[in-house]
């Protein structure tokens, strides 16, 4: 990392940030008293200051509930806020808590929670404190479980969100530049040890990328082969539109269903025709997202029968049912399944 990479901030590089967000109405920004989120109020009130008509800006604090330090931070949050001339609000999440999978349920939670602030307040906008560093530490965990090439291409600068549009102004700053920025601006911020509490894949990899960086694998190469990705899967994505109109036996319609030429699909790339598959189950299909290993095993097996001609092959997967029937793959929406009734011997 250069000398570049440890310099705060300045306010031309702030505007610049923020620049898009001038004409709307009102902006949520989540903050918890970390470094980095107490880095994006400091800047979207400099911002602010510094802009003749801007948005309102509304400070929103989540307190998981999982450690005894949170209402105190949340506290500190809106005093900070306050002092930065921002309104702030402090959100709880209530009721038990999971034993395993916390951190994605905490997370799950609390982006239901900002949003529905976001909507109840008017704003159109939330904007999270996600870094450059976070962007590389999302690269190797989604490296680590198997993702596809969308899943490598990590988080998004922008992304629509229940109704709402997230945006992560700071996903192309050094986590390093954000703590200069606090400290050129006397400001302080807590410290959360689950950051670095070993059980968590997050913090573990955390840990790991000081070598990687010595390899020469730092934050910006991640960052980089991230955004190289997402450009390869636009343009794979643009290849299956124009595959979905050259296949198919019917017009697509909202309900389904999507009917193919089975002999021209399986002549389709393999990735072209796996995500065109992929895009007709989810099209169709009610129980979310297609798993993608079971999404290939599924393609692998219609390659099979396809070239075994007169082979039929009929299964559901993610709510759709999918079947192969002489030259056409039909792709429509499963049956209710079969009700489990309780009987006595």
């Amino acid at each position: 990392m250069s000398a570049a990479d440890f310099a705060a901030l300045s306010i031309a590089e702030t505007e610049l940030l923020f620049a898009e967000l001038k004409s709307v109405p009102a902006i949520i920004l989540a903050v918890s008293g970390g470094p980095d989120s107490t880095a994006l109020l400091a800047l979207a009130a400099r911002w602010r200051a510094a802009t003749e008509a801007g948005p309102k800006l509304i400070a929103v604090t989540i307190d998981h509930g999982l450690r005894l330090e949170g209402a105190r931070e949340a506290d500190g949050v809106k005093s900070l806020a306050t002092q930065l001339g921002i309104r702030h609000r402090t959100l709880r999440w209530a009721g038990e808590k999971p034993v395993t999978g916390v951190q994605e349920a905490a997370r799950e939670v609390r982006y239901g929670l900002l949003c529905a602030a976001a909507r109840g307040a008017g704003a159109t906008h939330l904007l999270t404190a996600h870094t450059l560093d976070d962007q590389a530490e999302t690269v190797l965990i989604r490296m680590a479980r198997g993702s596809g090439l969308t899943g490598l291409g990590a988080m998004m600068r922008e992304t629509a969100l229940d109704g709402v549009t997230l945006l992560r102004p700071l996903i192309d700053v050094p986590k390093a530049r954000l703590v200069a920025t606090l400290s050129e601006l006397g400001l302080c911020h807590v410290d959360d040890p689950s950051n670095r509490d070993p059980r968590f894949t997050r913090a573990r990899l955390r840990a790991l990328m000081p070598s990687l960086a010595g390899e020469g694998l730092d934050a910006a190469r991640l960052a980089l082969l991230a955004r190289r990705l997402r450009r390869a899967d636009c343009a794979l994505d643009a290849a299956v539109d124009s595959a979905a109109t050259a296949v198919a036996a019917l017009p697509w319609h909202d309900q389904g269903p999507i009917a193919l030429r089975a002999e021209e699909f399986v002549r389709l790339p393999d990735e072209i025709a796996l995500r065109l598959l992929g895009r007709a189950i989810s099209h169709v299909g009610n129980e979310g997202p297609v798993q993608l290993a079971k999404l290939e095993a599924l393609y692998q097996a219609l390659r099979e029968a396809e070239s075994a001609k007169n082979a039929r092959l009929r299964r559901t997967l993610a709510g759709a049912l999918v079947t192969l029937s002489r030259d056409r793959l039909l792709v429509e929406q499963a049956p209710p399944r079969a009700e489990t009734r309780n009987r006595c011997p």
